[in-house]
């Protein structure tokens, strides 16, 4: 049952709020005082006219259970979104983008720093973008909604005591945020030794805050013992959910009423549930297994696990799902020498609806990367593209039988390794994010026919194309609008479809 409360807790340290009014009256945490209280800006909300073109919800993490988020232009859509716009939208904790080395780099570290900055400083996923409108959740503790034409605020929430690591869900009148962290405390050591039913990873307020769509208010809070990292999916009207302490929930989507609960164990730490023909496709770690759950009761269909998988491995990569067939991948460790920690990416394909494996493949060898070690894996038509930050490498596979079409090496990759995020399949280009730059490739072939520096450092991110313009956020805490013609050196071919 949901617990309706308050936004609650201020954040460790202050903000400085660059892009929003700073306020000076009393420091109340959710009561509409003081720089923590939620901002309302209804004067910058889109019209009409600027919201034709743009997705009317956003069920998954990265748009859809595939992870490619490409909306084309309409006939509707207005000039500007067919040739791109420009510009950046500073968060409350924003570092400013022409600071190559990440915060905190001389006590941990360039490595440790980036992933330190992404796990609780920037945006780990990428935007949401719905009606004329761009939603980023991000660890400073804020969710924000801009307008996606000119990157002014629409709203920001009030702090809620917790990192917000996925995309904002958007669907009817409600958008929803998963609040969890990477915390592990020592009640947490105490609950997992002693096997309690409230174990499990994350700390603080965690579960699910639904908010007016509008106005950025709280509606109701779903609250769980265990960090919702995650983003959840929603079908029919219900929102599923994985957690920290290895249960998954089915609520419904309007009132946050608990509809099922299957406690399947282990963690879930970055893994986003997908849904697909009726089932739920979720991977947790610790106990290493990618499940496929019914949506009416979560029942366990099948479940399966990569045999040379280390126990975090499964719980960070969502899976994606398309033409009958689950794509996962996952950290290995494998026999080396020197004292050096060698590892290997495995993908795997299963078939979606018994879970039998239809292709393994392992994507090489390299040291081990800080934080998130997977790379989430997006399905366009008949195949298969996913990175790994083991070896700095994307790969393209024919999504049925597995073959390797091509390899591309990520340059100027950098000490924590890239390729975490999903590509996009975009007028016949295929577009990526990772570390400060942008990538254009042919799909085909795999090589390489464009790039922009844009600074900073992109997580888990997933460009998000509509029309001519490319949606990001990053790990320095910013939100932007790239035209994609800026990146391609050309102006895109606008798929003209129906309205």
């Amino acid at each position: 049952m949901p617990r309706s409360s308050p936004l609650l807790a201020r954040l460790a340290f202050p903000l400085t709020l660059l892009s929003a009014p700073v306020l000076s009256a009393a420091l109340v945490p959710g009561s509409g005082h003081g720089p923590y209280a939620r901002i309302y800006l209804p004067q910058n909300n889109p019209g009409p006219s600027d919201q034709a073109g743009f997705p009317r919800s956003w069920t998954h993490a990265y748009g859809n259970p595939r992870h490619d988020a490409d909306f084309p232009a309409t006939a509707r859509s207005p000039t500007w979104l067919k040739n791109g716009v420009t510009w950046r939208y500073a968060e409350a904790r924003a570092w400013p983008l022409s600071r190559h080395a990440p915060y905190g780099a001389k006590v941990y570290g360039e490595r440790l720093a980036l992933a330190t900055m992404t796990q609780f400083y920037g945006n780990a996923l990428g935007v949401s973008a719905v009606d004329g409108v761009i939603y980023a959740e991000s660890d400073d503790q804020f969710a924000y909604a801009l307008n996606a034409r000119t990157g002014k605020l629409i709203w920001r929430t009030s702090p809620v005591g917790n990192t917000l690591m996925g995309d904002p869900l958007v669907s009817g009148n409600i958008v929803y945020l998963s609040a969890g962290n990477v915390g592990f405390n020592f009640s947490n050591v105490q609950r997992y030794s002693q096997n309690t039913a409230a174990r499990g990873a994350g700390v603080s307020y965690n579960g699910i805050y639904a908010l007016d769509r509008q106005t950025g208010k709280l509606l109701w809070h779903f609250g769980t013992m265990g960090a919702t990292m995650p983003t959840p999916a929603i079908a029919e009207n219900r929102l599923f959910i994985d957690t920290g302490s290895g249960n998954i929930y089915a609520i419904n989507a309007t009132t946050g009423r608990q509809i099922w609960l299957k406690r399947a164990g282990g963690i879930a730490n970055m893994s986003d549930p997908a849904v697909y023909h009726g089932h739920v496709y979720v991977a947790l770690s610790v106990i290493p297994y990618l499940y496929c759950l019914s949506a009416q009761n979560g029942h366990i269909v099948w479940k399966a696990t990569i045999k040379d998988a280390t126990k975090t491995g499964l719980g960070d990569v969502a899976p994606a799902v398309a033409h009958g067939v689950v794509v996962m991948d996952a950290v290995g460790v494998v026999p080396s020498h020197g004292g050096h920690t060698t590892m290997t990416t495995i993908v795997r394909a299963y078939n979606a609806e018994d879970g039998h494996v239809l292709w393994t493949h392992t994507m090489g060898f390299g040291p081990k990367p800080p934080a998130f070690k997977g790379g989430m894996p997006m399905i366009h038509g008949n195949t298969v593209y996913v990175g790994t930050p083991v070896n700095n490498i994307f790969q393209a596979y024919n999504l049925h039988t597995g073959k390797i079409l091509w390899t591309w090496h990520i340059p100027k990759a950098g000490a924590a390794g890239a390729g975490r995020g999903p590509a996009t399949y975009a007028d016949g280009k295929l577009f990526i994010s990772t570390g400060p730059r942008l990538f254009v490739l042919n799909p085909r072939t795999g090589r390489l026919i464009g790039e922009k520096y844009v600074g900073g450092r992109f997580g888990i991110v997933d460009p998000v194309i509509v029309g001519g313009t490319i949606y990001l956020d990053n790990s320095w805490d910013w939100v932007m609008a790239v035209p994609v013609s800026s990146v391609v050196g050309h102006k895109p071919t606008h798929r003209q479809l129906s309205p």
